[in-house]
């Protein structure tokens, strides 16, 4: 006999190799029927896979992230058996679950599939989903593995890299495949399947391998949630940044400029520089020094840092000077050049904590197949700032900056986001530099501040940075994944990589410890996250363009003129629509342009020294004095 914990504190005794069906069905035959996956001491295991050890036991089901994961992965499965039975011969490599959904990446062998085929194959997934095939794990020799897939280079180059022992098949009707799971119980959990889109990838991720073709598709338990689906992705459509960026002016993308290197429009620029006013002003208030530092470095400055080490081969190949034996890099991180600002002051411990911050561009070879829009881009502007304080100031410092960083956050309206501590992992440090003590030191900080601030956070494990361990904020976009943009972390080894000093209290030499800090994480992705929040409907204190003046008719545009100057005085952003158009013409772009105010000018207004003010979204507000559309204006910026 074996006990089973549950998540309540409740232990049951089974015998010993029981599931976790057979456990939820002693619980109740409806629960028994949702049951997805099951965790078994922290680990996510198949729901009918026998228990022959006292455990812990979570039952996994469609509410739970794991149980999502499970089923996505599983519909990946069943998604390569409708293309094995639909186009015979093509070679499969990997199909993991993500966020929302899952891809497989195949080697079509000549063949080819566009979205024209997306019905066919959603057909034929539902037609084997219905043959309610069991997910059937079993254990492999390595041998056997590799005899299985001699004509699969893919398979075979993982299986190679598998100790013997370790390797897994996976078998649902005529579908084998290489995994080591989970998967749910039997393909006919899925009700509804949609293939969303689908790209060209690298074998993995590397542009020197063969280019394989993903296919991105999404299941659900029910054909109500895929219909809920639908109708979120025609929001999402809707607040697309991409879109709403080309038609509100803000930014567009030249292929001769080079792929993920946007082009600021002037509101785009405008946006930008507003964002950044706003963030100078709060970090001044807080005691941060603003420096700026070059575009790029000698190499020998990444290497010192360790940058180049990890992430050499994603940066831009180095440039190369007339003098011999001389490189230089677009930088891929501003924290190097600020070590160096750093090393050129004389600090006693006095001077701390000093706070240096940039508007800095960086840049890194991102892949052209993950590249998108502004949220992951080849050249972007990080609100970089790096305290240097003493070991007993880093927790207060850290908490401030946690501080700043909400304050952003609420300014900008983004509530629905997450707070992840970031580890290394817990037993293999060979990517990470530094001492054992250092990130002990570090780890602890970060864990004390964010519970003193009473953060509700998630802890994962090698996520950390290389040099340290971080707290991320993600926030979500418009079709629900989460982007990683507010982050902070604390570096013991980049100052020793570099040999930083103060002078103590006690007159002798002493390191600082750094935090790396960037509450917008970069402008590129907070800009595309902010649009898709809105639907572009910025604030009225971030709008480019807060007032449009609309004249009647020609003969009013002197009067439209006056208007915009008195604006101007109050540095009002507006601007005089002087088109020979129709008012409803005017109204409507302005409409779709989601300018804020539209103040409309006529014959009445012009004698009464009026506006006929509209607001973007909430239609006419009446005709009012300059004076009282002003005191209308400033009450909406205070609020």
């Amino acid at each position: 006999m074996i006990n089973i914990t549950f998540p309540d504190g409740n232990v049951r005794t089974y015998e010993a190799g029981t599931t976790a069906i057979d456990v939820a069905k002693s619980l109740s035959n409806s629960l028994a029927k949702k049951v997805l996956a099951v965790k078994v001491n922290n680990e996510v295991w198949d729901a009918n896979r026998p228990i022959t050890q006292d455990a812990a036991l979570s039952l996994l089901t469609w509410d739970n992230t794991e149980g999502k994961e499970t089923f996505w992965h599983s519909s990946a499965h069943l998604m390569a058996e409708a293309l094995q039975d639909l186009y015979p011969g093509i070679k499969f490599t990997i199909g993991p679950p993500i966020e929302q959904g899952f891809y497989y990446d195949v080697d079509l062998g000549g063949k080819s599939i566009s979205s024209d085929d997306f019905a066919k194959i959603e057909k034929k997934m539902l037609e084997l989903a219905k043959q309610n095939n069991p997910y059937v794990r079993r254990n492999v020799t390595k041998a056997e593995a590799l005899e299985t897939y001699k004509d699969n280079p893919y398979k075979t180059e993982l299986i190679e890299g598998l100790e013997e022992g370790n390797i897994t098949f996976y078998t649902q009707g005529k579908f084998v495949d290489l995994c080591r799971g989970p998967h749910i119980p039997h393909t006919g959990y899925v009700k509804a399947a949609k293939l969303r889109n689908i790209s060209a990838a690298y074998w993995r991720g590397d542009d020197k391998n063969a280019q394989l073709t993903r296919l991105y598709g999404i299941t659900f338990p029910s054909q109500t949630e895929l219909d809920e689906y639908n109708k979120f992705l025609e929001e999402a459509e809707r607040r697309n940044h991409k879109k709403l960026g080309l038609a509100l002016g803000l930014f567009t993308f030249s292929e001769k400029v080079g792929q993920g290197l946007p082009l600021w429009l002037p509101k785009g620029a405008l946006l930008r520089s507003l964002l950044q006013d706003f963030l100078q002003t709060e970090q001044i208030k807080r005691g941060y020094k603003m420096v700026a530092t070059p575009h790029i470095g000698k190499k020998e400055l990444y290497v010192t840092s360790g940058h180049y080490a990890k992430y050499g081969k994603d940066s831009f190949q180095p440039i190369k000077t007339p003098k011999e034996d001389e490189e230089y890099f677009l930088k891929p991180m501003n924290c190097p050049h600020h070590c160096e600002i750093y090393a050129h002051f004389q600090l006693s411990y006095r001077d701390l904590p000093l706070r240096l911050a940039e508007f800095g561009t960086v840049y890194r070879y991102e892949q052209s197949g993950e590249l998108n829009g502004l949220l992951r881009v080849r050249g972007f502007t990080q609100d970089d700032a790096h305290i240097f304080c003493t070991p007993d100031q880093l927790k207060d410092e850290f908490k401030n900056v946690i501080d700043l960083v909400m304050l952003v956050f609420g300014k900008m309206g983004f509530s629905d986001f997450t707070a992840q501590i970031s580890l290394r992992h817990q037993t293999d440090r060979a990517k990470y530099i530094g001492s054992d003590e250092n990130w002990e030191k570090a780890e602890k900080a970060i864990i004390e501040a964010a519970t003193e601030k009473n953060m509700p956070i998630t802890i994962a494990y090698d996520e950390a940075a290389f040099y340290g361990p971080k707290l991320d904020f993600g926030v979500r976009d418009a079709i629900g994944r989460s982007w990683q943009l507010g982050t902070i972390q604390v570096d013991y080894n980049l100052p020793e990589r570099f040999g930083l000093e103060y002078m103590g209290s006690d007159n002798q030499k002493h390191r600082p410890v750094m935090i790396h800090r960037a509450p917008f994480g970069s402008l590129e992705r907070f800009i595309a996250m902010l649009i898709e929040n809105c639907a572009g409907n910025f604030p009225l204190w971030l709008a480019p363009e807060q007032v449009a003046i609309l004249p009647i008719s020609d003969k009013f545009n002197d009067y439209a003129d006056t208007v915009l100057a008195t604006l101007k005085e109050l540095d009002i952003r507006a601007s005089v629509d002087y088109r020979s158009e129709k008012i409803g013409r005017k109204i409507r772009d302005a409409e779709v342009g989601k300018v804020p105010y539209m103040l409309i000018v006529g014959e009445k207004e012009v004698e009464n020294g009026w506006v006929s003010a509209r607001r973007h979204g909430q239609g006419d507000k009446g005709s009012v004095s300059v004076a009282d559309f002003l005191t209308m204006f400033n009450d909406e910026i205070k609020a």
